[in-house]
């Protein structure tokens, strides 16, 4: 198995697992199709041609030939030239690493995050809030994290990795939809039975990557609203690039969302939640996405082969 195949496996179940839908995100890969073949000849060199097939702008191979045989991985959440020097050392003391990857995106992959962020506009929607609304309320909040990756040194850990000569590569949203779309439909699932905000809280304490979490003083936690209150109707909000408006949480509010479980909110959005009477969970955001990389890597494996994972940076491989 190459780092190739692990790239296209890792995009095809980032699609399975879109809360727009595997037909919404086809029909995005053809518009995209659609754009490229109008472009003149000089604009088609500047045009990134994963675009055609990978509706994910950050998860990308970062630095590979893309054909070498992988048996062995490290994994990490975070992985930076820190991260990929431990990789050479343990290379050089004789540890086999065939490629790095990253969960939180480097290079193109991070300058192009923005791109992800119009998933929210389709998860507003699909929770009761109106498409043009959703849309509207997005749009300043792309441009917004757009605006603050443009003074941003995006290529120092890939350039680490070329001259360290180690394949690197990120898995961002497709992970983040695995997670979104596993915690989703677990609440679902389980919301009649679910009495009170600590119901939720035991729901994800019994998950390994959260249990572990609470260990290390970490694990989920209210935030808004206590143990006792009703959860109401749940939206899991754990995709998109990163946090979402802060005028949606009003527009959920309306559309009767009673509790948002998600890896992480600010402290601004925070008190937009409590000025709408809907209460936060935050279940934790290593922890998250830990869950959401271990659920593609047990995809990946199901697939081709066992890997063996070397473990770093917050990440922990627990295999189902």
């Amino acid at each position: 198995m190459n780092l190739e195949t692990i790239y296209k496996l890792v995009i095809e179940h980032g699609i399975e697992k879109d809360p727009r839908g595997k037909e919404n995100v086809c029909k995005i890969l053809q518009r995209e199709k659609e754009k490229y073949e109008k472009l003149s000849q000089e604009e088609k060199e500047d045009f990134d041609l994963e675009k055609l097939t990978n509706p994910y702008s950050d998860s990308r191979i970062l630095y590979s030939t893309g054909k070498e045989n992988i048996k062995t991985i490290m994994v990490g959440i975070d992985i930076e030239i820190s991260e990929l020097l431990l990789a050479n050392t343990l290379i050089k003391n004789g540890l086999k690493i065939d490629a790095v990857i990253t969960h939180h995106p480097e290079g193109r992959a991070l300058a192009n995050l923005y791109e992800v962020m119009n998933i929210h506009s389709d998860v507003l929607n699909k929770f009761g809030v109106p498409i043009n609304i959703a849309e509207s309320i997005m749009e300043p909040r792309i441009k917004e994290i757009s605006r603050k990756l443009l003074p941003v040194n995006h290529n120092r850990a890939i350039d680490a990795a070329r001259l360290l000569n180690i394949p690197f590569m990120s898995i961002h949203t497709p992970a983040d939809n695995c997670v979104s779309d596993y915690l989703q439909k677990l609440f679902d699932k389980e919301e009649k039975n679910i009495d009170n905000l600590e119901g939720i809280i035991k729901i994800l304490k019994s998950i390994p990557e959260y249990k572990k979490a609470q260990k290390n003083s970490r694990g989920p936690v209210i935030v808004v609203g206590d143990k006792t209150k009703k959860p109401g109707k749940i939206f899991v909000d754990m995709t998109g690039g990163t946090e979402g408006a802060i005028d949606a949480i009003e527009k959920l509010s309306i559309a009767g969302v009673g509790t948002i479980i998600g890896m992480h909110m600010s402290e601004e959005h925070i008190k937009t939640a409590e000025k709408n009477h809907i209460n936060v969970i935050i279940a934790g955001h290593i922890s998250s996405d830990t869950l959401g990389l271990n659920l593609m890597l047990d995809y990946i494996e199901k697939q081709t082969e066992q890997l063996k994972v070397v473990e770093c940076s917050g990440f922990e491989r627990i295999r189902r």
